[in-house]
């Protein structure tokens, strides 16, 4: 009936997507069932019975809508295209893909169940051999041995025996859990092994299902004689005072309330492995299983490979290693057994990812049946529709770092008519998602999407750091993701247009900060293509702007004006805006010249278009003063910023932070001019306010005791300068990091201070820092990193007593 099914769909060529889906499931079946046979014979054959007979029938059904559109008059392939898509037969093959997924995933999980489901027959066969009968005082119900090449993980036994030996007057339960493929299992098993001696019984149940665990423990209760029900071998266990184990292995349904088989005892030991981390309620103790330790997934790799552990080898595994995930180490091994490849593994695997980490190897050192992508296909297929599509968008994000606020910020995006953003209908798919976690009255529902992200954390497919209140994904699963993608070009579009309106939704004051937590996910989603869609590269480009990426944010300002020149015009207020931000990235990138053009052009229209005391001429007005600054046209400068002040104290008041930022502005310019007491004098008072309304760590603030400390270095108050910009240098280099060119700016600056005090020691470290990075980041030929070569060669010059002293000291005052 396969064969038959298959052969129709190859006839019709153009028409073989409809029932592609259908035709790989229905394959795959037949896959477990093959697998299954080769490795468990009679066994597979009885727990699959049932299962078959179901899939006979919808392989039937299928065969009957097959036939039928081939005998209709009309012609083989315009019937076939009219059964897929239309009128009952459709209907009829669209009922019987939904059921073949439903059985797929049925065969998936029969396929896990342990053969303790036969438990019985197999201990009598063995206690009927010829042998002498030796007296049993203890049992264990068919626990397999570990691994054989079972490597590591010493701190989580350790940390096993320490609290099974701990005598607490109560049970003692203990989770593994973690990641399917992590090595769970094999971890409880190296821990019985180590330790039966110590357990009057171990009894072993499979916890994949209800029907499992009552075969289990129906087990227990026939192999001790005590009846043939689980409620008999739970009453056995809870009035056995001795020391038994029970392993409920595999207790990874989230919907199974394990506590109910549980022993109602204050005795005995039970040991849970389990992909689900909301088991640990139950237990006295647990430990997440999760990556290897480098040398023992090192090690492990040349094991399974088949390869002798020298300094070489261990060097190239180390390379291979694939995340530490131990299945996905056993399989490469296998692979590399088989083919040689060790040296060429890692190319192999970065042009074959998903194909290597599907395949089953021939020879395996364990009975687990699953490959990495296999297994945690099992866990998907269990998901809503909601979690899937998250995880699904979360593909395109980076692994680690993700969290609520993206969506939740992306939920209060409004499109505007005005607006050269993309249009409601371009949106479309994305606000659809978004509204799933939205309740009726439009609000951003936290409770729902914690449900779903409970779903996901259930089974181990992601993870959650409550320190930085953000979700992760295993970078290995974050890759396979992608594989489950029927139409990875709109998940894509999706996730661009749900960061772009977070981005949008994010206050002024709290953008710096923002754009760090974002800006990986941003790199991952363009990855060096400029032409994103939908169109968000302005707000991706500002997000570059605020993390000091000069050269990507100039890359996507260039287009978003370009772009808005070519369907809005010169004059429209978004055009103006794109040509705003451009220019402002010219001046952090030193080129002044280029800067003062287009701001000169956005305040001439934005005075013509716009009254002289709108918000955007006096911005535009206090943008082109800071070139003047920079360029050292001081004096066209202070004209500027003294217009902008008044006006802007006029409008808003002395607390608003324009007003603020026009008397930083106005304090820089002062400065310049070697009016340092005016300077002082603004500053100070600017720094009050500053430190009341925004705190001690906003940049805004440490914008401000960075000019306050210029100017007391400058009227020699060297003590007050070098305290202000230590402080200044570490706020910085925390929040923003090391290479940002505020934090940059800062070390030069206290470099200075230093060598003013003779401190030529601290100031040469500084400078010899600060000129690895300019090399790095500008090159050997830009002004800062030809001044930075000059203040070390002095301060160089001044240690050895053959100079004097010399600094540079600059100040920045960017609207």
């Amino acid at each position: 009936m396969v064969v038959i099914i298959l052969e129709t769909v190859e006839k019709v060529k153009k028409n073989r997507d409809d029932v592609k889906e259908l035709c790989a499931n229905i394959m795959e079946i037949v896959s477990i069932i093959q697998n299954q046979l080769s490795s468990h014979g009679d066994t597979a054959a009885v727990k699959f019975k049932g299962l078959c007979e179901d899939f006979e029938g919808v392989l039937q059904g299928i065969l009957k809508a097959v036939q039928q559109m081939q005998t209709e008059p009309r012609g083989f392939r315009i019937r076939f295209k009219e059964v897929v898509k239309l009128g009952s037969v459709a209907d009829a093959i669209s009922g019987h893909r939904f059921r073949i997924q439903e059985l797929r995933s049925n065969f998936l999980l029969m396929a896990t169940i342990d053969i303790n489901l036969h438990l019985h027959k197999a201990l009598s066969i063995g206690m009927s051999s010829s042998l002498p009968p030796t007296p049993v005082t203890q049992s264990i119900t068919k626990c397999p041995l570990p691994s054989r090449i079972f490597h590591g993980r010493q701190i989580i036994l350790d940390t096993m025996h320490q609290f099974f030996k701990q005598n607490l007057g109560k049970q003692h339960i203990f989770l593994l859990h973690g990641l399917g493929g992590s090595g769970k299992t094999q971890i409880a098993l190296k821990f019985i092994q180590e330790s039966s001696s110590c357990f009057s019984d171990i009894f072993l149940i499979d916890t994949s299902t209800i029907e499992t665990i009552d075969t289990g423990l129906k087990n227990i209760a026939e192999t001790k004689n005590v009846g043939s029900t689980a409620d008999h071998a739970l009453e056995w266990l809870s009035n056995q005072p001795e020391e038994w184990l029970v392993l409920f292995d595999n207790a990874d349904h989230p919907n199974i309330n394990l506590h109910k088989f549980f022993p109602a005892c204050t005795h005995g030991h039970i040991l849970i492995t389990s992909r689900n981390p909301g088991l640990r309620v139950y237990a006295g103790s647990h430990c997440l299983v999760s990556d290897m330790e480098e040398l023992d997934a090192t090690e492990l790799l040349l094991k399974s490979a088949g390869e002798d552990i020298t300094p070489g080898n261990k060097g190239t595994a180390a390379g291979i290693a694939l995340w530490y995930l131990p299945l996905a180490i056993v399989q490469a091994g296998a692979f590399i057994s088989k083919s040689g490849a060790l040296g060429t593994y890692l190319d192999l695997f970065k042009k074959n990812k998903a194909q290597l980490l599907r395949e089953q190897p021939t020879q395996s050192h364990s009975d687990y049946a699953w490959t990495v992508y296999t297994t945690w296909q099992i866990s998907f297929e269990q998901l809503t529709k909601e979690a899937k599509t998250l995880l699904q968008l979360w593909s395109f994000l980076h692994h680690e770092g993700i969290s609520e606020e993206i969506f939740s910020r992306a939920s209060s995006y409004k499109c505007h008519s005005y607006s050269s953003g993309p249009s409601e209908e371009e949106l479309c798919e994305p606000i659809k998602f978004i509204s799933q976690f939205m309740d009726p009255a439009g609000v951003w529902d936290s409770l729902h999407f914690i449900e779903v992200i409970t779903e996901l954390k259930s089974y181990s497919l992601v993870n959650f750091d409550p320190d930085k209140k953000s979700f992760s994904v295993h970078p290995l699963v974050h890759s396979w993701i992608r594989t489950t993608l029927t139409d990875p070009e709109t998940c894509h579009y999706s996730m661009v247009a749900i960061v772009g309106m977070a981005i949008c939704g994010v206050p002024n004051q709290d953008k710096l900060l923002a754009s760090f937590k974002l800006l990986p996910h941003v790199d991952s989603l363009i990855r060096g293509n400029r032409n994103v869609k939908p169109d968000f590269r302005y707000e991706y480009g500002e997000l570059y702007w605020w993390t000091g990426r000069l050269k990507d944010a100039e890359q996507l300002e260039l287009a978003v004006v370009q772009n808005r020149r070519d369907i809005l015009g010169d004059d429209h207020p978004d055009t103006l805006h794109a040509m705003a931000s451009l220019a402002s990235t010219y001046h952090k990138l030193g080129r002044l010249k280029e800067a003062e053009h287009l701001q000169i052009v956005v305040l001439e229209k934005q005075k013509e278009i716009l009254e002289e005391d709108h918000p955007d001429t006096l911005h535009a007005m206090g943008n082109l003063a800071s070139t003047f600054h920079n360029l050292g046209q001081l004096k066209e400068a202070e004209e500027l910023e003294v217009v902008v002040f008044e006006k802007r104290i006029k409008i808003l008041g002395e607390d608003h932070p324009g007003t603020l930022r026009a008397m930083v502005n106005l304090a820089s310019t002062y400065y310049k001019l070697g009016q340092l007491k005016e300077a002082e004098e603004l500053e100070v008072v600017v720094l009050e306010k500053r430190r009341k309304i925004l705190g001690e760590d906003h940049p805004d603030t440490l914008n401000v005791i960075g000019h306050l400390a210029s100017t007391y270095h400058d009227l020699g108050q060297l003590k007050e300068a070098e305290e202000l910009r230590v402080v200044v240098l570490e706020k910085r280099r925390k929040i923003l990091g090391e290479d940002h060119p505020d934090t940059l700016h800062t070390m030069d600056n206290l470099a200075a201070t230093h060598c003013r005090l003779g401190r030529f020691s601290k100031a040469e470290k500084l400078y010899v820092g600060l000129l690895a990075k300019h090399k790095a980041v500008l090159g050997d030929n830009h002004r800062d990193t030809i001044q930075t070569m000059g203040n070390l060669a002095v301060t160089r010059q001044a240690m050895d007593g053959t100079g004097t002293e010399s600094e540079t000291d600059s100040t920045s005052s960017l609207d």
